[in-house]
């Protein structure tokens, strides 16, 4: 029987977005996600995202009898640590993909920035707000989207599943509408949590793992430290930016099979 992923996806970018990477992994372990997260009413974004944390517990509940591995990207990295923090018994490991822990004077300077709305500046939350929500076609969002340098650096697979997934076709005309409503994906960046580093203190009660992109300006903002500390040395690189899984995905699902071996030893 294989072993189980609970995978969480980065924020804008619904799970099935990743499909290269599980194909990857998909020959030693049983890949599952929640496809949005906090598109679910019962579990409401809000600031430190508790709701989204319990998005997650509950759908570890409902489908798993065993603890399950969880590996998440940028938010998806967030809320699986804070899972295993609150239900360590249900959690093998984690493994964060850019997740780098906020803690110290930069969780304080967040929790400021958030309250005078410069964090809104500092991060991707401006131009969500204003995001392109519809293309005519498949072909004019590629274009759109290959275009942008950000995503011209993307793996094709990967692009090619964000447009059939993240923009699927939503009328008979060959309409495409952005699936990840932009109000929530803005309100997910503004209330990023400032308290996991208080959190995180007295350490974490499972195995945990990260892998950085080379050239991540998350990482450079947020620095590392807190990170070593919560992982206890276990960090990896790739080269790239805060988006590697999409552009180097073959490689991200080895990183994750070397940190997953190398977790399982440790626990």
């Amino acid at each position: 029987m294989k072993n189980i992923i609970h995978f969480s996806h980065a924020n804008g970018f619904p799970a099935s977005t990743y499909r290269t990477i599980f194909a990857e992994l998909s020959d030693d372990y049983d890949l599952r996600s929640i496809e949005r997260i906090g598109h679910d009413p019962r579990f409401p974004v809000t600031q430190d995202w508790p709701h989204l944390v319990e998005q997650l517990l509950d759908d570890i509940a409902r489908k798993y009898e065993q603890p399950v591995w969880l590996v998440g990207h940028s938010l998806g990295g967030y809320l699986s640590l804070m899972a295993a923090l609150k239900k360590p018994q249900w959690v093998r490991g984690v493994v964060m993909l850019d997740s780098p822990v906020i803690a110290g004077w930069r969780s304080s300077m967040l929790r400021v920035s958030q309250w005078t709305g410069l964090d809104e500046r500092l991060s991707p939350a401006a131009a969500t707000r204003r995001r392109r929500t519809q293309w005519t076609s498949r072909d004019e969002a590629w274009r759109h989207f290959h275009a942008k340098p950000a995503f011209a650096r993307w793996d094709e697979r990967m692009l090619s599943d964000y447009i059939d997934f993240g923009i699927p076709q939503s009328s008979p005309d060959g309409t495409r509408t952005l699936a990840f409503d932009r109000r929530t994906e803005y309100q997910i960046y503004r209330t990023l949590p400032h308290t996991l580093g208080a959190r995180l203190a007295r350490g974490v009660p499972v195995p945990v793992g990260f892998v950085g992109g080379t050239r991540s300006k998350e990482i450079r903002q947020t620095g590392l430290d807190a990170t070593r500390r919560a992982t206890g040395g276990h960090v990896e690189w790739i080269e790239g930016s805060h988006l590697y899984p999409m552009e180097k995905p073959i490689e991200t699902a080895r990183a994750v099979q070397r940190m997953l071996r190398e977790l399982e030893r440790t626990a």
